[in-house]
């Protein structure tokens, strides 16, 4: 058994590079369409992801109605069911160490279940255990403490059992609800306000997926 019982990773730029391979130029392919005076950096639109937030931005500073929101969404489901991005390396290795040993996988992210899925089956030739995706009602997503709650519940586990993972906000705002450990993915930012706030806030600041593993007991 794995010195951690249980690993709870977000997934976007987390576990996969995604953003810059294909949340990035969804939104520019988008905005094309929808916005053509907007053409934010990479820097920008990671800073607009973190403070305001996606639906912050889309709605509050873009103004779009919730017809151009489908069609944003409709361009972005095209992206990500066509590309597939690429994982951080060291990051497959660690995880089939990690359940090799016994730890228990979840995934808790904004992302669908069915990509988040596939990314494992491609990059690591399994799936997690448990998978809370976008597909859950607003109420229930991140940074609501429902998947942590969940994932205590199903396995009968204690918080400090646990250890989340992410690079954003979301996940370290459902780990504080919940009393459990939470983890900065350092390796997967490089906006300096973003990761200063990060690391400030974190049980465990992190800069390379290798870090990671003595947290795991590898």
């Amino acid at each position: 058994m794995a010195c951690l019982p249980c690993l709870v990773l977000d997934h976007d730029d987390t576990v996969v590079a995604s953003t810059p391979a294909i949340h990035y130029p969804a939104f520019l392919d988008a905005m094309k369409i929808l916005r053509p005076e907007v053409n934010w950096s990479l820097q920008e639109y990671v800073m607009y992801n973190f403070e305001p937030g996606f639906e912050a931005l889309c709605r509050e500073m873009l103004h779009l109605t919730d017809e151009e929101m489908e069609l944003e969404g409709q361009i972005w489901r095209k992206w990500i069911s066509t590309h597939v991005p690429p994982m951080f390396p060291g990051m497959a290795d660690l995880l089939r160490r990690y359940r090799d040993a016994g730890g228990i996988l979840c995934v808790a992210s904004h992302s669908s279940e069915e990509m988040i899925r596939r990314d494992y089956r491609i990059h690591c030739g399994f799936e997690p255990e448990l998978v809370f995706g976008w597909e859950l009602p607003p109420q229930k997503r991140k940074p609501a403490p429902y998947a942590l709650e969940e994932i205590m519940r199903h396995y009968g586990l204690a918080p400090n059992q646990l250890l989340m993972v992410d690079d954003l906000k979301p996940g370290w705002q459902m780990a504080q609800r919940c009393g459990v450990p939470f983890a900065f993915a350092g390796w997967g930012c490089e906006v300096q306000p973003v990761r200063a706030f990060m690391k400030k806030h974190s049980t465990h600041p992190l800069d390379t997926v290798e870090q990671l593993a003595p947290l795991l007991g590898l």
